[in-house]
């Protein structure tokens, strides 16, 4: 005799990306410790699901800003006093794609590489491999090694902006893959993520976000962190599935009066589904959008062959080719 047991999904997201919605150790998702005021569009007993308002029209372009990096070699120094610091010798780049919707075309705006060492070594100099340098990014701290590659997201991050303010003019939207940051002074810009990691909303109005259908988004919440701002769920387009299957979260500037945040979370219900991806196309479907998929291959080839410059910062390492 069998009995019956809880109801189960698969993610439709390919394991080796982790999943869409982020388990953690307390319980199917984590809840945020942020304060969140939930009665900035509608009441929080009014609560419901929002479709798409009429005459609300995507903009004519979206730009999409995306950036990667990569660990190229772990290093480790030596000191003159016989210590040692541990580094990373890391590549990034960060890019940006015009979508042109009336027209149906899009086309890479703008790119850039930067690379650097990242220790805590006081002693530390660029490090030349081949025709490569690596400039000294000197953290904090002790620089555990394991904290090294999070400080890579600093130089990245201000390649993204300088990246955006090349290729934008006004009246552009924005379209950041990830949370704003320090970003989210940037006009008329939205921060789109995809997996979700925290849970910032009680079991009630967490119905209201998962019980979305394609096209449809939650009403605007006010997220009271020190990155936070005004903030949303959308679902995209995706067949029937897990409760948070197709839905991601999108925040702009805490700046912005809540009648100029729901402008834009009306905007980005009538553009970002444009982009969804498919299943059978990219393993995170429907939520790696497509622009932002293909930047991402464009950005990795950017950074060369990783093989190739792990043996020239071998080679650079015996021969102690440094620069002051």
């Amino acid at each position: 005799m069998t009995t019956p047991g809880a109801r189960f999904y698969v993610d439709g997201w390919d394991p080796s990306y982790g999943a869409s919605f982020e388990a953690a150790a307390t319980g199917p998702a984590a809840p945020s410790s942020a304060q969140v005021e939930t009665d900035a569009e509608l009441p929080a007993v009014d609560w419901r699901a929002i479709d798409v308002r009429p005459g609300v029209r995507a903009p004519n372009v979206v730009l999409l800003v995306d950036g990667v990096r990569r660990i190229d070699a772990s290093i480790w120094t030596a000191e003159e006093d016989g210590g040692s610091f541990p580094g990373v010798a890391a590549s990034y780049a960060a890019g940006v794609v015009r979508c042109d919707l009336e027209r149906g075309a899009a086309q890479l705006a703008g790119a850039r590489v930067g690379r650097g060492l990242f220790t805590a070594s006081p002693s530390a100099q660029e490090v030349v491999a081949g025709s490569i340098r690596y400039p000294v990014h000197r953290v904090s701290g002790t620089g555990e090694l394991a904290k090294l590659p999070t400080a890579v997201q600093a130089p990245l991050t201000a390649l993204e902006v300088a990246v955006s303010d090349a290729a934008r003019t006004d009246g552009d939207l924005l379209v950041v893959d990830g949370p704003l940051r320090s970003r989210r002074n940037l006009p008329r810009t939205l921060g789109y993520i995809k997996t979700q990691h925290s849970q910032y909303l009680d079991a009630r109005l967490t119905a209201v976000v998962t019980g979305l259908a394609s096209g449809q988004r939650s009403p605007v919440f006010r997220v009271g962190t020190a990155w936070g701002g005004w903030s949303w769920y959308l679902r995209l387009p995706v067949l029937a599935g897990a409760p948070w299957a197709g839905i991601v979260r999108v925040e702009c500037s805490p700046d912005l009066e809540i009648s100029e945040a729901v402008e834009l979370a009306d905007l980005s219900l009538v553009t970002l589904p444009r982009f969804a991806s498919t299943p059978y196309k990219d393993p995170r479907a429907p939520q790696n959008l497509i622009p932002i998929a293909g930047l991402e291959r464009r950005l990795r080839a950017l950074l060369g062959d990783s093989r190739l410059l792990h043996r020239a910062l071998t080679a650079a390492a015996r021969t102690g080719t440094t620069r002051r």
